[in-house]
């Protein structure tokens, strides 16, 4: 299977590595990686050979968020756009959500936005500690309501409220404080930590596996169609605001907001 913005590769043992791969856009999602991580993911699930997956990106970004394509086609779209484009994120994250084996973020780099959701649906994470990670959509007059239901559910809402609304940076020792990584460690120790944790599920049943993330998954908060509509309608409403129209455009424009002074 051939991609153009993802790679995938899997070793003898049926470790598969899922890999962003548009260093040259810091991994920045555009509808096309969109719709790829969805097909690739359905298809690693339904491989009985694999039993576990990486999820990492290529370069010195994990994921800058969206991609600037994506959002100028945003910034005049309708409201029914809007929507159904925002569905398509929020449906690729909920199936690496649901995804049925254990799904490890190797958080080599940068992450914004939409990245902050990728590395949340990870069962586990291990980023570098000087990586900057934010959620920058306040910034543009937006808010980071897609991939809300995850990094919620991620960090609580408590720790949440400390980076969801001041689209602040923080280090890779705050993501860790914040349950957005488990570790935050050097460059030079990130492979050996992701393969500590990859190595215990060659010693477990697959099935029961699966069946224990689905049972601990369950018991969490529930994101179905319903909360993953409302993300969508909230980020469309969102879209609206005059707000949003003077932070996208300024961005674009590449000059500060009227709210910077």
């Amino acid at each position: 299977m051939t991609y153009e913005t993802i790679k995938l590769e899997a070793d003898e043992r049926g470790v598969a590595t899922l890999t962003l791969n548009q260093p040259d856009k810091h991994n920045a999602m555009s509808a096309l990686m969109i719709a790829e991580l969805t097909q690739a993911i359905k298809h690693l699930g339904t491989d009985d050979k694999v039993r576990a997956v990486i999820l990492t990106g290529e370069g010195k970004s994990f994921c800058a968020g969206g991609d600037l394509g994506w959002m100028r086609e945003q910034f005049s779209a309708t409201r029914e756009t809007r929507i159904a484009e925002a569905m398509k994120l929020a449906t690729m994250l909920r199936d690496l959500n649901e995804f049925p084996k254990p799904l490890i973020g190797r958080v080599q780099g940068q992450a914004f936005g939409g990245g902050i959701g990728m590395m949340a649906v990870c069962d586990v994470a291990i980023g570098v500690k000087d990586a900057k990670f934010a959620l920058t959509e306040t910034r543009l007059g937006l808010i980071p309501a897609t991939i809300s239901p995850y990094v919620v559910a991620r960090m609580g809402e408590g720790k949440a409220r400390r980076v969801f609304m001041s689209g602040k940076w923080f280090d890779g020792a705050e993501a860790v404080n914040l349950d957005l990584l488990a570790k935050a460690v050097s460059a030079e120790e990130l492979d050996d930590c992701v393969e500590a944790e990859i190595l215990p599920y060659m010693s477990t049943a697959p099935g029961a596996v699966a069946r224990a993330k689905g049972y601990a998954r369950s018991l969490g908060p529930i994101i179905d169609k319903s909360a993953m509509l409302r993300s969508a309608t909230a980020l469309a409403d969102a879209w609206e605001t005059p707000e949003a129209l003077e932070g996208v455009g300024a961005f674009f424009e590449k000059r500060k907001p009227n709210w910077i002074t």
